[in-house]
């Protein structure tokens, strides 16, 4: 999704730091690579990521010899990291302690963002835990770091009106009703995320539920 919004890119400021940070996050978005797969509803986590990317003109690099995309930038004298997991969604957790071991980050500083059925499009929601609710992402970040107790932005994708499979629905496009609410939501679920450097988690949360209301 590198082209599913445009950006005004700002600029990042790297001067003085090595002085201390305030906080760490490490912005998980999930999808699955490949052109087939961009725009597509499983992968507005790689949506946000890229909103991000450009907004800050950050360089997301492929890992060596890892199955992902890694960027970093600070933003509020905070370290931000970037990722998008170059495995299929089945997959997404497989490259995360890697992540961990790279940043010098724990679990309480990931973010992971990703699609969700059961909020309209349009809708985010943000959450301190919880189970993976069927999502096949969620199921192998949990798997692979032996916890569910990580942070998680949903956007949301709505369920199929016309009859068609979950996989069918989640791997199709949005119509242009739905682009309109979903390009949106990526912009406020980025300036969420973002607000955390400054803001308490359930500010935000609250803050986002209004929004929804």
């Amino acid at each position: 999704m590198k082209n599913f919004l445009k950006v005004k890119k700002q600029k990042v400021k790297k001067k003085n730091l090595k002085k201390t940070l305030n906080k760490t996050l490490i912005l998980v978005g999930l999808g699955n690579p490949g052109n087939e797969y961009r725009e597509t509803r499983h992968n507005v986590g790689f949506a946000v990521i890229n909103y991000i990317s450009d907004k800050f003109e950050v360089t997301l690099k492929k890992a060596f010899f890892k199955p992902a995309q890694i960027g970093k930038f600070i933003f509020n004298n905070s370290e931000i990291h970037l990722v998008k997991p170059l495995t299929f969604m089945n997959r997404s957790g497989d490259i995360l302690n890697y992540v961990l071991s790279k940043t010098g980050g724990s679990i309480n500083d990931i973010i992971l963002i990703c699609d969700n059925m059961d909020l309209s499009p349009g809708m985010i929601r943000l959450k301190k835990s919880g189970s993976s609710a069927g999502h096949n992402g969620i199921k192998s970040v949990i798997a692979n770091l032996d916890s569910s107790e990580f942070k998680r932005l949903y956007v949301g994708v709505g369920r199929s009106e016309t009859g068609e499979s979950v996989v069918e629905h989640v791997l199709g496009r949005f119509n242009s009703e739905e682009e309109s609410k979903v390009k949106e939501a990526v912009v406020t679920a980025s300036e969420a995320l973002l607000s955390l450097t400054e803001k308490d988690i359930s500010l935000v949360m609250n803050e986002i539920n209004k929004r929804n209301n």
